[in-house]
């Protein structure tokens, strides 16, 4: 995983600017939301390509938010209820819905999310690495959702290590949160309420590529990426994925404004994105699992049901990559894990945990 791919100038650029807004990024490709182009709650492995990339080739990518997209009610009349005009409303949104009663669902062992793709890369062999790099981010809609629902949420009563007598929360299992959001001061921001704004850091949710084999729902995240809920997969970051199959076969979804770490209702300000990507591949680089990188940190993932183990998991991913990458002997390796190396929580709410350790690139001096 290396610095000198991740850090490009377009895509500081586009960090710098407020989100949604400026002179958008050219790129090579560009691959629309429309119904053709979208897979539903799982991800195919062996689905044909809707585009087909050469290494090194951007892509604008536009994805949209399932909520809004997939319930029952059509998308005018219920997010109309909630103050949205039908202008506002993407016609990707409405031709999506209107497409569901013919799409596949994979015998229900699937997900909520609506993805893009699968886009793939020439060359891609198993035993490959495919680095994506997120060049920018702009939200399609002035509006998210939020839904704190009880279902998916860590204060729910399947969620693991929930007990008996467990205190929850007293709330209505439709309510759903329209937060608008705009530009105040010169930044972008949700409009949570009239006191308080809470700055926008638009990422994809998933980014994946195709599973090995089986039938993958889109809730829980892997090895092949996927719902990973990591925020600081913001504009500036790489994300690096091993390859399972011939194309490696990338899908993205799942796009959120804004994001805690946890992700604790069980969703995020789930609100429909476009962005610019840049695909590279490594061939003959082998990497267990997804890997990421920002300007500033080296992040690595440790993900399972049980979050325990994905701290473990995490903890032994940062202790490999310095003694592989920088040179530590595992000793002095799990010295700086403990010194110098923050643990994230990056979400905890899709059946499998994901912890993400990140260290800081200013702890080396070359």
């Amino acid at each position: 995983m290396s610095a000198r791919t991740c850090l490009l100038a377009t895509a500081l650029v586009a960090l710098s600017a407020p989100a949604g807004y400026g002179q958008a990024l050219n790129a090579d490709r560009y691959l629309p939301s429309r119904p053709e182009n979208l897979t539903w709650g799982w991800f195919p492995v062996d689905a044909r390509p809707v585009l087909t990339v050469q290494s090194g080739q951007t892509v604008r990518i536009d994805t949209l938010s399932h909520q809004g997209s997939t319930q029952d009610e059509d998308p005018v009349t219920l997010l109309g209820a909630l103050g949205v005009k039908p202008d506002e409303i993407l016609k990707d949104v409405r031709d999506f819905w209107a497409s569901k009663p013919g799409r596949s669902r994979a015998d229900g062992r699937t997900g909520v999310h609506i993805l893009t793709g699968p886009i793939a890369i020439e060359g891609a062999e198993p035993g490959d690495m495919l680095e994506v790099q997120i060049l920018e981010l702009r939200p399609r809609v002035p509006y998210g959702l939020n839904t704190p629902g009880m279902a998916s949420s860590v204060v729910g009563t399947a969620y693991p290590g929930t007990r008996p007598g467990d205190r929850g929360l007293d709330i209505p299992p439709t309510t759903r949160h329209l937060i608008r959001t705009g530009v105040v001061n010169g930044r972008e921001v949700a409009l949570f309420s009239d006191t308080i704004h809470v700055p926008l850091a638009p990422f994809m949710g998933t980014l994946a590529v195709a599973p090995a084999a089986g039938i993958q729902s889109s809730g829980p995240p892997g090895i092949y990426g996927g719902n990973l809920d990591l925020k600081a997969l913001t504009a500036g970051s790489a994300l690096y994925l091993p390859v399972f199959r011939r194309g490696a076969l990338f899908y993205t979804g799942d796009p959120h404004g804004a994001q805690g770490d946890g992700e604790v209702s069980g969703n995020a300000l789930e609100q429909s994105l476009t962005g610019v990507f840049r695909f590279v591949l490594h061939k003959g680089t082998t990497i267990a699992g997804p890997r990421a990188e920002t300007p500033t940190h080296y992040i690595l993932i440790g993900i399972d049901r049980d979050l325990n183990r994905a701290m473990r998991k995490a903890a032994l991913e940062v202790v490999d990559f310095l003694v592989k990458e920088k040179g530590l002997t595992p000793a002095k390796a799990f010295s700086l894990a403990s010194i110098a190396v923050d643990f994230h929580i990056a979400e905890a709410v899709d059946d499998t945990q994901v912890v993400a350790g990140t260290i800081a690139k200013s702890l080396f001096t070359r």
